[in-house]
């Protein structure tokens, strides 16, 4: 029943293949329908779980152990255990390694459990983030100090990793990548102090490349992320560092409307304790601005009629970009957030900041907020079921099962009506709020 039953069969083999000798397999599954029943879902439903387990078949003492299937640790466990493990490891690359391995067991655990139903899209969401911000708490460090080493310690007071757009939000999927921007305060110092010594400004700069190397390199494990740092002030053609006071006086005095809207969702993940209180204050002053409605509204028009005339929307199956879909539902709810000086980085409370604000009715607020769940449920569904663009002629039985399960609907063919409606009507409500201030956008 699978949509690649070889590919399948394959997996499973590969699974069967790394079980060590003398494991009573085969006995286990005939004593346990539920735990066979685990194993061809994962391997005829999702190809990337598929692919994990037929190369990690250790992940299965976890599984048959009871671990597996325990209660979400949170982020504060997820840090000390990742901790304890890179604890063992003295070589850098050995460290990288280890965290690899760490995060995948930890991915696989998250969308096995969102598969099978176990968790939903917005608590699988929580715990992707959860996962990614433990990472980041822990491998900064780790960069930081292996950098310092041969350039010496930090200048000043270090550097804080800010997470942007869905990691800042605290909701990312299957496939998401990180969002982020390093932001440094090397007070009045120039140089640092290392035997190959180098200017602040540049140390900073260095330091944030070997973040993203760690982060991104390929190596046994794989990579840990795809990082993109194009919200950072000035996006690709500012440095890919940026000092505390260029932070501080860009987004007072030159930031655009856009990067106010993105600054609702940062969130700093990682860095000095002192710094990072200092850079939430600042976003939290920047965020309570007054704003006028109109003024904001029409940027956001803009933005919106030049989102879609650039990106056309895919089939029904793709709910983030597109009319009436997540991204075009985010942006207003940013808009609102900003209206508001609501500091919240979450989409549902910025959408009720929208009403508050005067950008939206109750009622449309109320519809908005139920299409943008299920788009956001079908969209993790879709992270977990595909690598790339969701297919779902390609899909076999069980793939197809889950999306209709998250619908709610017996067929795909009433669920992709719904789809179709959900969106059009999302469009009509943000069209016309925003309508009465297209094309007023300052030049």
């Amino acid at each position: 029943q699978a949509a690649r039953p070889d590919e399948a069969l394959l997996a499973f083999d590969g699974f069967l293949r790394g079980l060590p000798a003398g494991v009573q397999f085969f006995s286990l599954l005939d004593a346990n329908p539920q735990l066979r029943d685990l194993m061809i879902d994962i391997v005829s439903t999702s190809p990337a779980l598929a692919d994990y387990l037929s190369r990690n078949s250790a992940v299965f003492d976890a599984v048959i152990g009871g671990d597996f299937f325990s209660d979400w640790p949170g982020q504060a466990r997820l840090v000390a255990d990742l901790s304890r493990h890179i604890g063992t490891q003295h070589d850098y690359e050995a460290r990288l390694d280890m965290i690899r391995r760490w995060r995948n067991e930890w991915h696989f655990r998250i969308g096995v459990h969102h598969l099978r139903g176990l968790i939903d899209a917005p608590a699988a969401a929580a715990q992707y983030a959860d996962l990614a911000r433990a990472i980041l708490v822990v491998l900064w460090p780790v960069v930081t100090d292996q950098f310092a080493r041969r350039h010496g310690t930090p200048p000043g007071r270090g550097a804080v990793v800010l997470g942007m757009g869905s990691l800042g939000a605290g909701r990312l999927n299957a496939g998401s990548d990180l969002d982020l921007i390093v932001v440094y305060d090397p007070l009045d110092v120039d140089m640092s102090d290392g035997k190959k010594s180098l200017p602040s400004r540049l140390y900073y700069a260095r330091l944030t490349q070997a973040l993203i190397t760690a982060l991104t390199a390929p190596m046994a494990q794989g990579r840990l992320y795809e990082v993109d740092m194009r919200l950072r002030p000035s996006g690709n053609q500012g440095p890919v560092a940026t000092s505390w006071s260029a932070f501080q006086s860009y987004q007072a005095d030159e930031a655009w409307v856009w990067e106010h809207l993105a600054l609702t969702r940062a969130a700093v993940i990682a860095g000095p304790q002192d710094l990072a209180a200092d850079v939430e204050a600042f976003r939290a002053l920047i965020l309570q601005r007054p704003r006028d409605l109109a003024d904001v509204a029409a940027e956001v028009a803009d933005m919106r009629a030049r989102i879609q005339s650039a990106k056309a929307s895919g089939s029904v199956w793709e709910p983030k970009i597109g009319a009436g879909r997540l991204q075009d539902i985010e942006l207003v709810a940013q808009a609102g957030a900003l209206l508001t000086g609501s500091t919240a980085r979450d989409t549902i409370t910025g959408l009720r900041s929208a009403v508050a604000a005067g950008l939206l009715s109750d009622a449309a607020e109320t519809d908005i907020e139920n299409t943008y769940a299920l788009c956001f449920a079908v969209q993790m569904a879709a992270r977990l079921l595909a690598d790339g663009k969701l297919d779902v002629s390609k899909l076999g039985r069980a793939g197809q099962q889950f999306l209709l399960r998250i619908m709610d609907e017996e067929t795909l063919e009433a669920a992709e009506q719904k789809l179709a409606a959900l969106y059009g009507s999302a469009n009509e409500v943000l069209s016309d709020a925003l309508a009465p201030y297209a094309g007023k956008a300052a030049l």
